[in-house]
């Protein structure tokens, strides 16, 4: 039997569909999966309400509820999944960790990815150093989003950043010639140029033969604007 919460989760994105925009939206992602061409602040309105009235019972029926909601037929279900897992807190912690990585497995494109592993995971990981265990094993995944997330779990953690796991798998991944790789090692090393310019700048000096230019100039961005404000 259906969770209510999906029921009325899917009634209302259904009701506040606009196909005008789905079609350039799909277009965006690739057309990764059809859209309704729900805007995101449509989409947090929808959640939002639905929380004032549907409760989530159980870890399982959670579980449950945002695994149903990945496996739908239109893209805003995964991101309405992704709601979910964000915005029923009491689930939203270390024991849920293997929910969360199944998505992380499963994992399609970018869209999904960077909000998975930034705002959900990456959280958690720094909470729960153990589960960076999993983060190496994420690495060396055959999806390339799975891998892509080894790094960015890693992109709000600034003081707190383990700066030996996040340098091995810069190392291991800067290799690879994909976009998406190259552009987060840049993303992530930039992100925490907030934090520690001179420990970036050093590690892309000393990597300048295995870094891409792209990660190189995404790592520095920061660092180049502030000496320019100088």
């Amino acid at each position: 039997m259906q969770h209510p919460l999906i029921k009325h989760l899917r009634s209302e994105m259904m009701a506040r569909r606009d196909m005008v925009r789905a079609e350039p939206m799909a277009a965006y992602m690739k057309n990764i999966q059809p859209f309704l061409g729900i805007a995101s602040p449509v989409r947090e309105d929808i959640i939002k309400s639905a929380r004032k009235v549907y409760a989530i019972e159980s870890r399982d029926i959670y579980r449950d509820i945002i695994f149903e909601l990945w496996n739908g037929e239109f893209r805003e279900e995964k991101y309405m999944a992704l709601e979910v897992a964000q915005r029923y807190k009491s689930y939203l912690n270390a024991d849920s960790f293997d929910i969360y990585e199944k998505l992380v497995y499963d994992a399609d494109w970018w869209d999904t990815l960077d909000w998975l592993a930034g705002k959900i995971v990456g959280p958690i990981v720094q909470k729960h150093r153990g589960f960076e265990n999993n983060l190496i094993l994420w690495r060396t995944a055959e999806n390339l989003w799975t891998r892509r997330a080894a790094l960015l779990t890693h992109l709000k953690h600034k003081k707190h950043t383990n700066i030996k796991l996040l340098s091995e798998t810069i190392e291991l991944l800067a290799p690879e010639t994909d976009f998406f790789i190259r552009k987060v090692i840049g993303w992530v090393l930039r992100e925490y140029s907030k934090t520690d310019p001179q420990w970036v700048i050093n590690f892309v000096k000393s990597h300048e033969k295995t870094l891409s230019n792209l990660s190189k100039r995404e790592a520095l961005k920061v660092v180049e604007r502030q000496k320019d404000e100088k």
